[in-house]
């Protein structure tokens, strides 16, 4: 469905003039302007504040530069998900620590308090910061008279920022040699491999709830023929039950009707949970593992 599909059947329930088009005259029309404000607002009320929908979360990945210690956030931000971690790439099974105070993020920084093992992050003022700093890259540094007798070993040269995997089994020049020495005198031991920079990851809800006519997407509906991320017949039932509370109409059971359909809406957005363990659980759940054995509360092991 389009929005104009969306706003004729509003029109239609609630009583008032069906259009033919929404913004071909909407500076003449009182109504229409009305109906694009509220479909703006009832978008992006489904889109924001009821769920982290599965349409709308979108994966954030920030390399270092060993410099910077914040970082902008993707211009599509609006929110982060409820249960987002922050990661880095050289520590992928912890997540960074959240701090969510920004007088305790000054006051770690300054008394050199922060988390060096897995870091921290806070989000302030359209930027998320990092502590420590991201580096450039994740590799080990190269060092001289050390043997190197992995092929496809990876390492790091901080002299001219390079990555290199042994193509040969050898030991490293000795001392005061550098890598570049080293690769000059042995040029078959390493081959160049691209960098790979220290990154962040996290997740976030994308604020564009609105497919654009035109192409790409938007957070506002801007065309006819533009339609809404999500389940079209969620954001018409609450424009039904929002315009007619707006115009002082009973609105009750049309609220509970969009309440009834962005509940199932919400529930088809992610499967049911699968429980892993041996703790007590509801019968009707189902297990991730089947020849697991599941002891009920009251039963005996």
């Amino acid at each position: 469905m389009t929005l104009l599909s969306v706003i004729r059947d509003v029109c239609a329930t609630v009583g008032v003039a069906v259009p033919q088009s929404i913004f071909s005259n909407i500076t003449g029309n009182r109504t229409m302007q009305e109906m694009v404000a509220l479909a703006n607002e009832m978008a992006q009320r489904i889109a924001y504040d009821q769920r982290d929908w599965t349409a709308l979360t979108t994966a954030a990945e920030i390399p270092g530069d060993g410099i910077k210690a914040s970082f902008p956030l993707p211009a599509n931000f609006k929110r982060v998900m409820l249960n987002t971690n922050v990661y880095r790439l050289n520590t992928p099974a912890h997540p960074m620590r959240f701090i969510p105070d920004y007088n305790e993020w000054i006051s770690r920084q300054l008394n050199e308090a922060s988390d060096g093992s897995y870091g921290e992050w806070i989000i302030i003022g359209g930027s998320i910061y990092v502590q420590p700093i991201v580096a450039k890259n994740t590799l080990p540094v190269w060092y001289n008279s050390s043997s190197y007798q992995t092929i496809g070993y990876a390492v790091y040269d901080e002299l001219d920022e390079t990555s290199w995997k042994v193509a040969v089994k050898h030991v490293s020049a000795p001392s005061d040699t550098t890598f570049a020495e080293d690769r000059a005198a042995n040029p078959s031991y390493w081959t160049s491999t691209p960098n790979v920079p220290d990154r962040i990851h996290f997740t976030y809800i994308d604020k564009n709830c609105v497919n654009l006519a035109s192409g790409g997407r938007g957070d506002v509906f801007m065309a006819d023929l533009d339609s809404f991320v999500l389940d079209e017949r969620v954001l018409k039932l609450a424009m039904i039950w929002q315009w007619k509370a707006q115009k002082g109409s009973p609105y009750a059971e049309d609220m509970g009707t969009y309440g009834d359909a962005l509940t199932k809406a919400m529930g088809n957005d992610k499967p049911s949970p699968i429980y892993i363990g041996r703790h007590p659980i509801s019968a009707s759940a189902k297990t991730a593992i089947p020849t697991q054995t599941i002891y009920f509360p009251g039963s005996v092991p």
